[in-house]
């Protein structure tokens, strides 16, 4: 008798020991003051936004959002995506001036990532290159800050 509750025990404590709660990922954004004027910082940011892959919409003076990034480009991408899977990013941004020669700028890159055609886009960390971090520091070398 025991025996036979050794098997149904053993996979009660696996299955529960598996249930935890998910944790939320981190948000990938940065604030930063640059001693830039608003008008370089603002030029600077659609420019690196746009050599990287993002469609750059201002919706105002002052903030800025992106379309997804085109992550890869040709004919096979159907069935790249269908069979592997994609990462799709975005950005926000705001800037603000503080002072003629001062620009204060909050980033934040959204990503989401799917792992094949029968599974749903879910929140996955930004990859390198499209970091909030790395995207400053682009920003910092086309104002010429670095």
């Amino acid at each position: 008798m025991i025996v036979r509750m050794v098997p149904v025990l053993a996979a009660s404590l696996f299955a529960l020991s598996c249930s935890a709660a998910l944790h939320p990922l981190p948000d990938d954004r940065i604030e930063a003051r640059l001693a830039a004027p608003l008008d370089q910082v603002k030029a600077a940011l659609t420019q690196v936004l746009t050599e990287d892959g993002y469609d750059v919409d201002w919706n105002d003076e002052h903030t800025l959002t992106t379309g997804a990034r085109e992550e890869m480009h040709g004919p096979w991408n159907w069935l790249y995506r269908w069979r592997f899977g994609t990462i799709k990013s975005r950005v926000q941004a705001s800037i603000a001036e503080e002072t003629d020669r001062s620009t204060k700028l909050n980033l934040e890159v959204l990503s989401e990532g799917k792992d094949g055609i029968f599974t749903s886009w879910e929140d996955v960390p930004s990859a390198l290159p499209q970091s909030a971090d790395n995207q400053l520091r682009r920003i910092k070398n086309a104002i010429k800050l670095l």
